[in-house]
């Protein structure tokens, strides 16, 4: 079904011959829309249509365009963000997949490594393969670590294999074989083989999905890959069909997990690269406000309808990362869940979005999510069925939401059904009054959320609580006072359009792709030459791609990494390398490069005892990302504000108290607003405690510091 639930112009859009530029990202609960063009956003929200996503997409469109008054003939380009892999993942709603491997290897992406999330549980669950035992085949062929072939591949045992693909209903196909990293020729010579003889299969080869070393992680990536395409490639070609069938004349990009935006050509051959495009959007979109506001040291934080997502951010870049983890059987755990080796902004992402279900453990304890209530049925307050209490329907409870002036007045809220699920469900068990259970949610789920970002921070190796908070998402700006306290961080910064941040974000990224490869080298008897042609052959290839995507011939901006380690260690750390040729002497300054960043990451390092190696290599090729041109606007009110008045919770007092309640729009530069405080908005509300105050800054953003006691 489809539900317009709010929209919002920032401005008036004049007519001019400028084409705009579209921003539409897909969560679990809403679809977010912004539009961009003359010097002006417009931005709308809506459920999303969960059996057919392209749907509320088209919703989303159709809404933003008419509210602008322009028509699709207006629009340059349209940059797209979506979880529609993960979830396929997730829930296991992907293609029958079969894996084609190397003898004795079939059972490698269920043995998996020795690392455990639980030490020493000895009834330790792990999460089941994409492909199952009984679709998993082997060929005779062997590679050596040179490339070299060891057991040649002959074309009678690929006869032999097809009929079996066949019996096991195949559509989609994984071909992972020992040391492929080095030299594809077998995988490529399988591809070639069944592709020509059943062309409707999708088919997936591990030197082209991660070329990478450790067979666990690559084997898995690809069947991730292979589980995926199928999907993904009809949803691509529903979605364009629909905007061709509209009117839509401009090219369709999509948001990559690593931050860079692609073509579609390239997101149908490697869907799982859009694992985590969505959340990377809201990353993106953190980095830019911190470059525009001169923060150097962020914590990015994002809560949307279904999860929370916190990121770091360092001199306006989010930390990155080579793995992540899908699917995970126990909650934050690390070794727990799927792994996937691709580029990928590098957050900790937990099941506390606006419909994340509260409910009872066996010990009689308050918990919340990872089920979510999505946007169908949503949560008990949207009136459409559901009884089981979430965070939206605590935070209605609370006072924090205005029941006829969500999301700008368009989704009217049950306050009453709100107040039943959360009694039933938790006030009754622990029998005190709904007030006081919808208050132990958003506790348990803000204790959560800065639990999270404490591990995530300690696991990096840095601190959060020198940090700047910036909130965005429909649900963060109501809870970024209390995570603050809880974080010990004194300043939080709201942008402008907050509850669609992650779509404004893939309007900054740039066009880019990333290659990484295997190739090993030792500092002592480092080789120049091949280094140097291995570099260029990545190169070349990164820049074909972005070239797809509409990057220049010119101008790139290329960003080359190492992953090294001491000779004799199991993990890598990364190194920016050099820009340039290298000579003979690169290994000793690639080599004090490395001793440095490993003093900066463990606090000490190794320097003159034990040479280093690298074991892969990194090139990132991308466009410019684009500024933000779109001007702060004019306040509505020429009188100033006038603000209401509204009962909601305090946690200080742990009652129900008067907060001023104002309209965002009616806020001019510098205004100041002490706490406690609403300040609302149709994409969302900013809740500010009674220990923070609030100052609108020149951009726009609401600039929150915690007064001393």
């Amino acid at each position: 079904m489809e539900h317009a639930v709010g929209s919002r112009n920032t401005g008036d859009m004049p007519n001019q011959d400028d084409k705009y530029r579209v921003g539409l990202d897909i969560g679990g609960t809403f679809t977010d829309v912004v539009l961009e063009g003359a010097g002006r956003r417009l931005t709308a929200k809506v459920l999303t249509t969960l059996d057919d996503p392209s749907l509320g997409c088209m919703k989303a469109l159709d809404e933003v365009l008419a509210e602008g008054g322009i028509s699709p003939d207006d629009i340059g380009v349209i940059i797209h963000g979506t979880t529609l892999a993960t979830n396929a993942i997730i829930e296991r709603k992907g293609a029958t997949t079969s894996l084609v491997t190397t003898d004795g290897f079939r059972d490698t992406i269920e043995m998996g490594t020795e690392g455990r999330p639980e030490q020493y549980d000895i009834n330790i669950v792990k999460p089941e393969p994409l492909v199952p035992r009984r679709r998993r085949f082997t060929v005779p062929e062997r590679l050596n670590a040179r490339g070299e072939a060891l057991v040649p591949l002959t074309e009678d045992s690929l006869e032999t294999l097809l009929p079996a693909l066949d019996a096991a209903n195949t559509e989609s196909v994984a071909v992972a074989f020992v040391h492929a990293y080095v030299n594809p020729v077998h995988e490529i010579m399988v591809r070639d083989y069944i592709g020509s003889r059943r062309p409707d299969w999708s088919i997936s080869i591990s030197s082209e999905v991660s070329p990478e070393f450790r067979e666990f992680e690559r084997f898995s990536t690809t069947c991730a890959n292979a589980y995926v395409q199928p999907g993904m490639a009809r949803y691509l070609e529903k979605f364009e069909s629909r905007l061709k069938e509209a009117g839509y004349d401009s090219p369709l990009l999509l948001m990559l997990s690593s931050g860079g935006l692609t073509t579609v050509e390239t997101a149908r051959k490697f869907p799982v690269r859009l694992v985590e495009s969505g959340p990377a959007g809201g990353a993106i979109f953190a980095g830019e406000i911190a470059k525009s506001n001169n923060m150097d040291k962020v914590v990015s934080f994002d809560m949307g309808g279904t999860t929370a997502k916190i990121c770091l951010v360092d001199g306006g870049r989010a930390q990155s990362s080579r793995r992540f983890e899908v699917a995970r059987v126990y909650r934050f755990r690390k070794d727990s869940g799927i792994p996937l080796r691709i580029p990928v902004i590098e957050m900790v992402e937990i099941g506390a979005g606006g419909g994340s279900i509260a409910w009872m453990d066996e010990l009689g304890r308050i918990s919340v999510g990872p089920r979510s209530a999505g946007s169908s049925p949503g949560p008990a307050c949207y009136g459409q069925g559901a009884t089981e209490p979430t965070i939206t329907d605590a935070n209605l409870l609370l006072g924090a939401i205005d029941p006829d002036n969500f999301a700008g007045g368009k989704l009217k809220l049950d306050r009453q059904a709100a107040a039943s699920a959360i009694e039933k469900t938790i006030g009754t068990p622990m029998n005190v009054p709904p007030a006081d259970a919808a208050f132990g949610v958003t506790e348990t789920v803000c204790e959560n959320m800065a639990s999270a970002a404490r591990v995530h921070a300690i696991e990096s190796g840095k601190n959060v609580d020198d940090r700047t908070l910036i909130a965005f998402g429909g649900g963060a700006p109501l809870h970024a006072c209390r995570l603050a306290e809880k974080l010990g961080i004194s300043k939080i910064l709201i942008p402008r359009n907050a509850g669609v941040g992650s779509a404004v974000g893939f309007l900054r990224a740039p066009v880019s792709y990333e290659v990484v490869r295997t190739f090993y080298q030792q500092m002592e008897s480092f080789e120049a030459g091949r280094v140097n042609d291995a570099l260029k052959e990545m190169q070349d290839e990164a820049e074909g791609y972005v070239r797809l995507g509409g990057g220049p011939a010119s101008g790139l901006d290329v960003r080359r990494q190492a992953y090294m380690r001491y000779c004799g260690q199991g993990h890598e750390i990364v190194v920016d390398v050099p820009d340039g040729v290298f000579d003979e002497g690169a290994g000793n300054t690639l080599k004090d490069l490395f001793d440095e960043r490993y003093a900066e990451v463990f606090g000490r390092n190794m320097k003159n005892i034990v040479d280093a190696e690298v074991v892969a290599w990194s090139v990132t090729v991308s466009t410019a990302s684009r500024p933000d041109n779109v001007a702060a606007g004019a306040f509505s009110s020429a009188s100033g504000p006038k603000p209401e008045c509204r009962k909601a919770f305090d946690p200080a007092t742990l009652g129900l108290i008067d907060h001023a309640v104002y309209v965002r729009d009616e806020l001019p530069p510098d205004a100041e607003v002490t706490g406690p405080a609403i300040i609302v908005e149709d994409e969302t509300s900013t809740l500010v405690g009674s220990s923070f105050s609030a100052k609108i800054v020149s951009n726009g953003a609401i600039e929150l510091s915690r007064r001393a006691r």
